[in-house]
Order: structure tokens, then C-alpha cells, then sequence
């Protein structure tokens, strides 16, 4: 069986004369600036999608709206905390989380949404956690075992995206597409 540990003296030598390079060791396989990029990718993702269940928690209307509507709240908040990781681990990597609003959803996987109906609302929200599973399921097999906990990060956010794609899923199927019509008073 061969050794799996390069020298300890060596390790500590690298240790002390990269230290400007923090958690970045020899160790780290990935491209680190691509990283960062696809990091940032998924940050402006995050933050559209913040701001879709936002807009769509304001503005959902109906006899079945509170409840869908909270679960957008639930949603935008679940989502932030993904930026959140995102950004921390951009500045781990030595990036700068990219925030800019002129650029936000030419960079982001998913797209805004403005629409007005809820189960179009709906709808739109579970695109976009579709797109968030299809692109992080992609990236995570993409990292493999070049820069893990990268990886991890995403692993996260794909488990919580599977669980929103679920939830709108499941509102689809408890909300008709028409509002039943409530019966006539009687003569």
C-alpha cells in the first residue's frame, strides 16, 4: 500500500511559504478562478431568485394566496441563506462575491419573473428550481473531488432546490387551474 501523506516537513515548509494563499494548498485541484466564476454564477442565481418569491409573496392574490404566498417567503429566505453561503465561500477561495445589480440576471441560471396569476407564479418558481438542479447537479459533478468542499456547498443548496421543486410541485397539484365557481343563491 503507498503512502498517502507527502512528507510532514514538506507540508509545513509549503504551509508557511504559500501563506498568503489561506485554505488554497497544493492539494486544491480545481481551476480557482473558474471556480469562483461559476461561484458567482450561482450567487446572481440565488439573488434572482430571492427576488422572484419576494415579488411573488407581495403580489399573490386569490382565495388560496396565503398560504402559497408564505411558502414564498419561506422560500426567498432559504434562498438568501444560499447567497450567503456562496459569498462567504467566493471570499474563502480569495474572490469577491459579485452583487452587482446591472449585471444580476445576465449572470444568474434562473430568470426574473413578473407574472401576476399564482399558478403561473408557481409554475415559473418551479422552473427555476428545476434550472438550480439541473446546473448544480452539473457543477458538483464537475468539482468531483477537486475542490470538495466547493462541492459540499452545492450538494447543500441541490438538497434544499430538490425540496423546492417539490414544494411547488406539490402546490400545483393542491391548487386548480380555475377557481371553482361558488354556487348561486338561492331564489
Amino acid at each position: 500500500m503507498a503512502e498517502f501523506l507527502t512528507d510532514i516537513t514538506t507540508i509545513r515548509e509549503r504551509a508557511r511559504a504559500e501563506i498568503e494563499k489561506g485554505p488554497i494548498t497544493d492539494a486544491y485541484g480545481a481551476d480557482l478562478d473558474r471556480v469562483i466564476q461559476v461561484c458567482n454564477e450561482a450567487l446572481a442565481t440565488e439573488l434572482v431568485c430571492v427576488l422572484r418569491y419576494k415579488r411573488h409573496y407581495y403580489t399573490a392574490t386569490g382565495i388560496q394566496s396565503e398560504a402559497v404566498a408564505q411558502e414564498f417567503l419561506e422560500h426567498a429566505g432559504e434562498e438568501q441563506e444560499h447567497a450567503d453561503k456562496l459569498a462567504a465561500r467566493i471570499v474563502q477561495l480569495g474572490g469577491e462575491p459579485d452583487f452587482n445589480p446591472d449585471t444580476l440576471t445576465k449572470r444568474s441560471h434562473s430568470q426574473y419573473d413578473a407574472s401576476s396569476g399564482l399558478i403561473a407564479m408557481i409554475k415559473e418558481d418551479l422552473v427555476a428550481e428545476r434550472v438550480a438542479v439541473a446546473t448544480y447537479t452539473e457543477i458538483i459533478q464537475w468539482l468531483g473531488d477537486r475542490d470538495i468542499t466547493t462541492r459540499r456547498v452545492f450538494e447543500e443548496l441541490l438538497a434544499k432546490e430538490e425540496e423546492h421543486a417539490d414544494d411547488m410541485q406539490s402546490l400545483l397539484e393542491r391548487i386548480p387551474a380555475t377557481p371553482p365557481v361558488p354556487p348561486a343563491p338561492p331564489a
